[in-house]
């Protein structure tokens, strides 16, 4: 904690980016809903074919989800697209 002017303390946050399980930042959102949409995947999947095709299918999308997730968490937590180049825009401003 720090000291404004004044002297009264100020909370500044957190010191460290959150991070779960090795999951950081944005991605514990993507997480949660690779989880989701797995159980959702389990349950349609158990009702068509069986509890053991539902608990495979299951398995299969948290690990693909989770697979993912990891891939993109290399790239950064705000990676973003860098194109290289130049680029003209023409007819920003119109002539009224």
């Amino acid at each position: 904690m720090a000291m404004n002017q004044e002297g009264y303390p100020v909370f500044k946050g957190l010191q460290k980016p959150l991070e779960f399980m090795g999951i950081r930042g944005r991605f514990l959102t993507l997480a949660a809903g690779a989880v989701g949409v797995s159980f959702v995947g389990f349950i349609v999947f158990s009702i068509a074919l069986g509890k053991l095709a539902g608990f495979i299918a299951m398995l299969v999308m948290a690990v693909a989800g989770l697979v993912t997730i990891y891939i993109k968490q290399r790239g950064g937590l705000h990676n973003k697209k860098r194109h290289k180049g130049i680029f003209i825009y023409k007819g920003l401003r119109h002539k009224t």
